[in-house]
């Protein structure tokens, strides 16, 4: 069977507990063909980069599935036809992420507060220095002539 990373966009209307249905919904469709899904992840409300139909916001979830290309097709399918879903994406892998993925990182990274630049201009350059000041030209010009 092969390997595939799925991430799912729901709209942001419905509850956290209406995503969590349709991952088990989900998942009962692939095993009904035949596969297996390793991981779930619940990224959370995040903002979209550009709207989708009249959405700003989207629940994102990840699913790694373990499955026969059939079984992915027909999950596909039934994205397709489900109204609560605005984007989905299925890649094929060589191999699953162990562990927590990359976004849940960046999450908990985030929840520390343990960023380089407290201040929100987006980079410290850390204490202001003063310039060193220039001597006046007219006193320049007249240390040439002398």
């Amino acid at each position: 069977m092969a390997l595939y990373e799925h991430v799912l966009l729901a709209r942001q209307d419905i509850s956290a507990q209406q995503v969590d249905t349709l991952i088990e919904q989900f998942k009962g469709i692939i095993e009904a063909n035949g596969g297996s899904v390793a991981k779930v992840e619940y990224w959370g409300v995040k903002s979209l980069g550009y709207r989708i139909k009249k959405n700003r916001k989207a629940h994102y979830s990840l699913l790694n599935i373990d499955a026969p290309p059939a079984a992915v097709a027909e999950l596909e399918r039934q994205l397709r036809i489900n109204e609560d879903v605005l984007r989905f994406l299925t890649v094929r892998v060589e191999a699953l992420e162990e562990g927590q993925s990359v976004m849940m990182q960046k999450r908990d990274r985030d929840d520390r507060g343990d960023r380089f630049d407290r201040g929100g201009s987006g980079f410290d350059r850390g204490p202001r220095r003063e310039r060193p000041r220039r001597e006046d030209e007219s006193t320049e010009t007249a240390a040439v002539e002398a």
